[in-house]
């Protein structure tokens, strides 16, 4: 390899880093003179710092040490300059851990596992759309057209016909993916026009974190070599559904025997106590897994997105679903994450709960058999409403880590704030001259 992009994903799930000569990353790696501003943790997705407070250290925006972790290297295909892709973590230079980087902070959680002799098991399936170029964020998008000379203009869920239309761009994305050694599993079409879908196949939960990364950086390139976006956007079109990450959840000992169900083949008394824990800490974990004013814009009924934590076997329309599994893949699918979430602050908040509930013997609510759609909405409605339920959580700022917990809100709120002063295109159609 010529050259290394050394990724450091932030609080948003964007990736930022360095990109540099192959040998000066060895060399940066024996001198531990790789670094980068501490002030990447502190970026919005607009682009701006957030003011966090002046003690933390993010005034004089010291520097953070990167410790490149060698498991992550992987071929980075599509340049025209062979080039590798590394995950790195984020260190003080006295060795400490950068507490708010989200790898650490799924780690931390993943740890609470492993102190009790348990290892969680993570699937994610992510959604994505795609879309003609569109250079006017003032326009609606519109599907693409495809190899048959026309655009999708209804749903085609499952479709081969439809899915057919993008073959030589699918293709592209699985010979890209299978060079950078990602472990993905089916690709289907979903609800949406030119919405799509992949699953990655189970495993550890920041090695799937680093694959959902990086196959989000693979998926937007291929697609523009296309003359097509790929989006990862929750709502990205009015009448269409939104794209979502669920995240299918489980947890082995260490000879690899699934914990959540019996000898028999039944529920165990820990999984039932972890789904509990879901449904009772999951509604004050929203932000991380809806992060955006437009995350809120998905979780709406009948748009294949939850508004509640009820559960059920095998039922959609909970926002916890227990599928059709035997004694050995017992596992949970947590539906409620967009595709626009950070994987590993998803994924810990996901597991952050559950340990929870293990560890209060918290009790799930009677099984979901009709239409959760039905009953009463749990979710924050809003992202100024999840931020509140949010920073009333004492348990998240305890296993997650206060200034993580500080950091993150006060990103979100100053994203908030920008997108507070804008004037939508609705609000001058309907108000401009009516009001």
């Amino acid at each position: 390899m010529a050259e290394v992009e050394c990724l450091v994903p932030d609080i948003n799930g964007v990736l930022r880093g360095k990109v540099l000569p192959a040998a000066k990353l060895l060399q940066a790696e024996r001198n531990v003179s790789l670094r980068l501003p501490a002030s990447v943790f502190n970026v919005t997705v607009t682009g701006e710092y957030a003011d966090v407070d002046e003690d933390e250290g993010a005034f004089h925006d010291p520097d953070m040490t990167l410790r490149p972790d060698p498991a992550t290297l992987c071929l980075a295909p599509g340049f025209k300059t062979p080039t590798a892709y590394v995950f790195a973590d984020a260190f003080h230079t006295d060795g400490e851990p950068w507490t708010v980087a989200p790898r650490h902070v799924l780690r931390t959680v993943v740890e609470l596992y492993n102190a009790r002799g348990w290892r969680p098991i993570v699937a994610p399936e992510l959604e994505f759309y795609l879309t003609e170029i569109n250079a006017d964020p003032d326009l609606p998008l519109a599907p693409p057209t495809g190899r048959s000379g026309r655009a999708e203009s209804s749903p085609q869920p499952y479709g081969l016909e439809a899915i057919t239309e993008h073959e030589e761009l699918i293709e592209r994305i699985y010979e890209y993916a299978e060079a950078a050694e990602l472990g993905l599993d089916t690709m289907i079409h979903e609800s949406g026009t030119a919405q799509l879908e992949i699953n990655f196949l189970h495993g550890e939960p920041i090695r799937l974190c680093d694959q959902v990364m990086v196959f989000k950086r693979i998926a937007r390139q291929v697609a523009l070599q296309h003359r097509v976006y790929a989006t990862f956007m929750a709502k990205p079109m009015e009448q269409q559904p939104g794209s979502a990450m669920h995240l299918h959840v489980s947890v082995v000992d260490k000879a690899g025997h699934n914990l959540f169900a019996d000898a028999d083949g039944g529920d165990s008394e820990m999984f039932r106590h972890f789904i509990g824990g879901l449904q009772h800490y999951l509604p004050a974990m929203t932000p991380l897994l809806a992060p955006n004013v437009n995350s809120f814009r998905r979780l709406r009924p009948n748009f294949s997105a939850p508004t509640n934590v009820e559960w059920g076997y095998d039922n959609r329309t909970c926002g916890l679903r227990v599928p059709i599994s035997g004694r050995h893949d017992r596992r949970v699918e947590n539906r409620l994450p967009g595709a626009d979430a950070n994987p590993y602050l998803a994924i810990a908040a996901t597991l952050m709960s559950g340990y929870l509930g293990i560890e209060e013997a918290l009790e799930r609510s009677p099984q979901m058999k009709g239409n959760a759609y039905h009953h009463a909405r749990t979710l924050p409605r809003t992202l100024e409403h999840a931020l509140e339920r949010f920073s009333e959580c004492e348990p998240a700022r305890r296993l997650l880590g206060a200034q993580f917990c500080d950091t993150f809100t006060c990103i979100k709120e100053a994203e908030l704030e920008a997108f507070q002063g804008v004037i939508s295109s609705w609000e001058r159609d309907h108000l401009l001259l009516k009001v």
